[in-house]
């Protein structure tokens, strides 16, 4: 938010430094991010003086130029080359002395230098009045009055206005501010702190005397939920013209264009007193009434930018009759907009709902100044007054009459906020006790009227302008940053306790598998929530009704939440591939989004991808591709970190993967992984094999809860190995070998594995070949051959019952 120094001025009648005053706005809570100059007319006209044409003669060597003589009041008279059609002896003109920098309107600069042109010598510029920023015209030069003295500076003779401009980061919450008086307003209760008692000037309205009652337009509301206050008045023989320039410089100061004095003054107000105001062209309500409804969902209107947009049915418009003329709170129509020709004005001023005006704004893309304001609240008490302060600058700028009374529809009055201040809740929070008296001057510099006093506290009136303190919290907080943040006092001793906590943290969890990972030389990605619809027409488990739809989406390609990981993780894949780093191990955290009967659900996951080869190249090392017992690998390392182990493997059937498993822990699964669907992979423009694995991160954390970590001493005694060589049918997988031994020996069986897998035309057909090796280990004791050799029997008797395993 932009907020002129000048302009100001005029509320706190203030002679500080600007960067002293920012220093304090920037203490009570508007933050002042820089501190801009601007000038009425860029470059302020310096170096631009009256000159008086001595002489004007042709010039020898062009038709089109003349060589003049100038006297600019130094000691001796100088000659500049001239190529107007108008300049004339004996004139008075606008000359720019050689050094002085000139802008064009693109912004762009020049200096005026000593020339020659065409044989002659120049020694300045005699300038017309769009190259000075004065006018629009380039017929000629400026001729200026001959009662001008020689060598006075144009800026002397124009008035070139300087100012300073703060651009403040407004928080959200602070919608009284959003205007000069109410930054005026914040200033002088930090003055007031500072031992500067200053007034605050407002807006006289006194004048205000309705000349004739000739065009009364009537105001219809349907809802006063929605319109709370609705206020207008009509003016008659009003001209439409250019705005005078302290306007404009004022409307300037803070960015923004002039368009002609009936709007700037409605664009002035909003700025100098926060409320938004809309002036229509009266002669466009051929009905005579102003209806303030919501809209028929559907009704196309074109808004002042010429843009035709469909109204939704809880966009509050305002109306002749059915005819949509303004979206009320954002943009006005460009039917009934106040032209050159206007001469009848009805002008509104209103309280809106907030969040219906928000979301309107939302719903449309658009972001005025009006809607910035109505959104996030503005004072309903400055309705009426605004709109008197609009009118009767605009009879006296516009000319006219007021043609009306104010219709003002205020049914249910907006009510102030009542609070009780607690001493000893204040003394708490801010960490000091303040002198009492302080704490009220305070609140009543903020205009928090003081209803009681007794020993405990006060009780208050909150103006419902504050719609951001409505608690004691919010009331000390704004005592605390009008007495100054820095003024409070610090302890040399710092008291903390420290609790005792056992539950597991996410985060933590999260930290460990991440450093493992990253050890493993995976990188993290972050990749956003938004995605396209039409992905998920590539996995036939997906469903587009659960589809979480963005109300007001950046574009069709970020208009729903992602429902896997998959999509977003891939777009990182091809994104590296095409730019030539085929070899990827990541991994992200995240989240999928989706809409079920019972509402929207969030389910936090963990994706790991693969592809290319494990290792980069290196002389020492070939280089092997990434496969599916790679990623299984990763995946038992994961769950083996967190002290997950005998998870139940069963296929995946699923399109997403064209082979995979299911990692599953009674009837949770915890891990999908596998090959990535080739025609998936295709529809990336990837065409290499793609490994991925699906954690179900909070099925996993709630693996973890009340998971106790066993500690045991170094068994004192070695282990024991064996090995068989089995030959099984194709059919039987590592799984169900390594669940049968463990459920024929639980006591000294530590731990099965699988060092060699063969499938050739040396075996039967149907056949394959596993090498398993066990290991046997007792805490307490050395095991003897007979004891293993015991074990051994029963696990070959068991692997030939139950999987027709034979021994090679």
């Amino acid at each position: 938010m932009k907020i002129s120094y000048n302009w100001l001025k005029q509320f706190v009648n203030l002679d500080w430094e600007a960067e002293k005053t920012g220093e304090l706005l920037t203490d009570l809570g508007l933050e002042v991010e820089g501190i801009q100059a601007f000038e009425s007319i860029k470059g302020g006209l310096k170096g631009v003086v009256v000159g008086h044409v001595l002489e004007c003669v042709p010039h020898e060597n062009a038709d089109k130029l003349r060589v003049t003589k100038v006297d600019l009041g130094e000691e001796s008279p100088v000659q500049i080359v001239c190529g107007a059609p108008n300049v004339a002896a004996g004139q008075k003109v606008a000359v720019a002395t050689i050094g002085t920098e000139l802008f064009a309107d693109d912004g762009t600069s020049f200096k005026i230098k000593k020339g020659k042109i065409r044989g002659e010598e120049s020694f300045g510029m005699i300038c017309a009045e769009d190259e000075l920023g004065l006018g629009e015209s380039h017929e000629g030069i400026m001729v200026l009055d001959t009662s001008l003295a020689v060598g006075t500076p144009l800026a002397e003779v124009f008035d070139v206005e300087s100012d300073l401009v703060f651009e403040i980061g407004l928080t959200p919450n602070r919608a009284d501010a959003m205007s000069h008086f109410g930054t005026a307003r914040d200033l002088k209760a930090g003055l007031l702190q500072q031992g500067v008692n200053l007034e605050l000037i407002s807006p006289s309205v006194s004048s205000w005397h309705v000349d004739s009652r000739t065009l009364k337009i009537d105001i219809e509301v349907d809802d006063y939920d929605l319109i709370p206050r609705y206020c207008g008045v009509s003016l008659t023989g009003v001209t439409v013209t250019e705005s005078p320039d302290w306007i404009k410089n004022r409307l300037k100061d803070i960015g923004l264009t002039p368009k002609n004095n009936v709007v700037d003054i409605t664009n002035y107000v909003m700025h100098e007193l926060g409320q938004p105001l809309h002036a229509f062209d009266a002669t466009s309500i051929k009905t005579g009434k102003v209806e303030v409804k919501t809209a028929t969902a559907g009704t196309k209107f074109i808004t002042l930018d010429g843009v035709e947009r469909e109204l939704h049915k809880d966009d509050i418009v305002i109306c002749d009759g059915d005819t949509p003329m303004c979206i009320a709170g954002v943009l006005g129509g460009e039917q009934s907009g106040v032209t050159a020709n206007t001469s009848q004005i009805f002008l509104e001023s209103a309280y809106f709902n907030p969040v219906n005006i928000r979301k309107t704004a939302k719903r449309h893309g658009l972001n005025t100044d009006a809607s910035f304001r109505f959104e996030r609240g503005i004072d309903p008490n400055h309705t009426k007054y605004a709109l008197k302060r609009a009118a009767l600058m605009i009879q006296e700028i516009a000319g006219g009459t007021l043609a009306s009374d104010i219709l003002d529809l205020y049914p249910k009055k907006i009510e102030d906020f009542q609070v009780f201040l607690s001493f000893e809740n204040t003394a708490k929070l801010i960490g000091e006790e303040l002198p009492r008296e302080t704490i009220k001057n305070i609140l009543t510099s903020l205009e928090i009227k003081i209803n009681s006093v007794t020993e405990k506290g006060l009780g208050l009136t909150i103006p419902a302008y504050r719609n951001d303190v409505q608690r004691e919290a919010d009331v000390i907080e704004e005592i605390l940053r009008v007495y100054g943040y820095n003024n409070i006092g610090f302890t040399s001793k710092l008291n903390a306790s420290i609790a005792s906590v056992n539950r597991v943290e996410d985060y933590q969890i999260q930290n460990k598998i991440a450093e493992q990972l990253v050890g493993q030389g995976f990188n993290e990605i972050m990749s956003n929530s938004l995605t396209t619809p039409k992905y998920i027409a590539l996995v036939e488990e997906l469903k587009e009704e659960a589809n979480v739809t963005m109300l007001n989406p950046l574009s069709a390609d970020l208009s729903v939440m992602r429902q896997s990981l998959l999509f977003s993780g891939l777009e990182a894949v091809n994104y590296n591939i095409n730019r030539k780093n085929a070899d990827l191990k990541l991994f992200e955290f995240g989240k999928t989004y989706h809409k079920t009967e019972s509402g929207n659900s969030e389910i936090k996951h963990l994706s790991v991808f693969v592809t290319g080869n494990q290792s980069p190249e290196s002389w020492s090392l070939a280089s092997q591709p990434s496969n599916f017992f790679y990623l299984k690998g990763v995946v038992n390392n994961i769950l083996g970190r967190l002290g997950i182990k005998r998870l139940k493997e069963s296929p995946v059937n699923s399109s997403l993967f064209s082979e995979g498993l299911a990692l599953q822990q009674g009837n949770k699964t915890l891990v999908e992984f596998g090959v990535v669907n080739p025609k998936i992979a295709k529809a990336f423009g990837i065409s290499q094999s793609v490994l991925f694995a699906d954690f179900q991160w909070e099925a996993i954390a709630g693996q973890l809860k009340g998971k106790n970590i066993v500690v045991s001493d170094i068994p004192k005694f070695q282990a024991v190995r064996r090995d068989f060589a089995l030959l099984l049918d194709t059919q039987i997988n590592y799984q169900q070998i390594h669940e049968l031994a463990f459920k024929n020996e639980k006591k000294i069986l530590k731990e099965v594995s699988l060092f060699d897998v063969y499938e050739g035309d040396k075996l039967p057909e149907g056949k394959k070949s596993y090498a398993v090796s066990f290991t046997f280990q007792d805490a307490h004791k050395t095991l003897t051959d007979k004891q293993v050799d015991k074990v051994m029997s029963k696990f070959q008797k068991a692997f030939e019952t139950e999987l027709s395993a034979e021994l090679r």
